[in-house]
């Protein structure tokens, strides 16, 4: 059986490669892949050779747990249709409409319990922001914002901006958000930031708690600035081999303000033994269906022509927010 894939295969550049793959496998089912989502920040990483090469693609999503080398394949926010099924006690999903952790191609095999069943009312293109929605309420679990605080969000990309309609839902004092391009900054106060500034601009306010959300190591600093005396500050940026210079000599030494570490990969241990990356997906599902989604796509690009969506990115990231593959 033929697909098309998506790889990596060189700074700056990818190309849709034409593949060869068995079917039937055993115990396997066959996605048609309907829509994918590019994570900006983190493919951008990939795009632009800024990845640590000593450090694994992504030792949880099956088939990425390589070291970082080109020709890549990557992506994790993929929804399909299960069109055929090897093993006939699963042949109830025949046609069933599934979310994936699978790289950018046209057809998958996965077993079963690789993919999670969409609800009936769950569109493939609300669905492909799953991953990037479960993340955000990772932060909030390492976050815990309390009643009454003051948030501050650096960085609105999607993250960012699902990340602060999350926080909309805490009876929080306010949600103040920090981004360099005006569209995001709009968009920010329809998910319910109080209100949306340039970075190093107008400070309101000391907050309780802080994410630094924008992929921009320099941000770091500002967002120590912004963080009032014992705050917390949620780093979920990963910045690749750039480097944080943040003045950790100054107010930082002596306010106690606690740093903390976010990625999706794991559950913070202190709630692990009551929370698991099924519930917190299941929450996700949840927040799906509370959040409206499918305004943040700016940009629907056919697969065939994936390389473009990336130059865009690259390019033009004042102009994007999501950008969604069409199969």
């Amino acid at each position: 059986m033929k697909r098309f894939s998506l790889y990596f295969t060189a700074p700056r550049r990818v190309e849709l490669r034409e593949e060869s793959f068995a079917w039937p496998q055993a115990g396997k089912i066959l996605v048609q892949t309907l829509s994918s989502a590019v994570s900006a920040g983190t493919e951008l990483l990939f795009y632009r050779d800024q990845v640590p090469g000593d450090l694994q693609v992504d030792e949880t999503i099956p088939g990425l747990s390589g070291k970082f080398r080109y020709p890549l394949k990557y992506g994790y926010a993929s929804v399909g249709k299960i069109i055929e099924i090897e093993n006939k006690k699963h042949s109830s999903l025949l046609g069933s409409m599934v979310f994936s952790l699978h790289v950018h191609e046209s057809h998958f095999c996965a077993a079963p319990d690789e993919v999670l069943v969409l609800p009936a009312h769950v569109q493939p293109e609300e669905a492909v922001f799953l991953p990037i929605l479960e993340t955000a309420v990772n932060f909030m679990l390492d976050g815990r914002p309390l009643i009454g605080e003051r948030a501050a969000v650096f960085g609105q990309g999607v993250v960012g901006l699902l990340t602060t309609a999350l926080l909309a839902r805490f009876p929080l004092e306010s949600i103040v958000t920090f981004d360099s391009y005006e569209l995001r900054r709009k968009v920010s106060e329809l998910m319910g930031a109080r209100a949306s500034f340039e970075p190093g601009g107008k400070r309101e306010q000391s907050a309780d708690i802080t994410y630094e959300l924008s992929g921009n190591p320099d941000a770091l600093a500002l967002a120590i600035e912004s963080t009032a005396f014992s705050g917390r500050i949620v780093i979920g940026s990963w910045y690749g081999r750039k480097k944080a210079t943040a003045a950790f000599g100054g107010r930082f030494h002596r306010s106690r303000i606690k740093l903390i570490s976010s990625q999706v990969s794991t559950i913070t241990p202190e709630l692990s033994g009551r929370w698991s990356k099924v519930r917190r997906l299941e929450t996700a599902v949840r927040m799906l269906e509370e959040i409206n989604t499918v305004p943040l796509i700016s940009h629907r690009f056919p697969f065939s022509r994936a390389p473009g969506a990336y130059e865009l990115l690259d390019r033009s990231p004042e102009e994007t927010l999501q950008v969604v593959f069409s199969y």
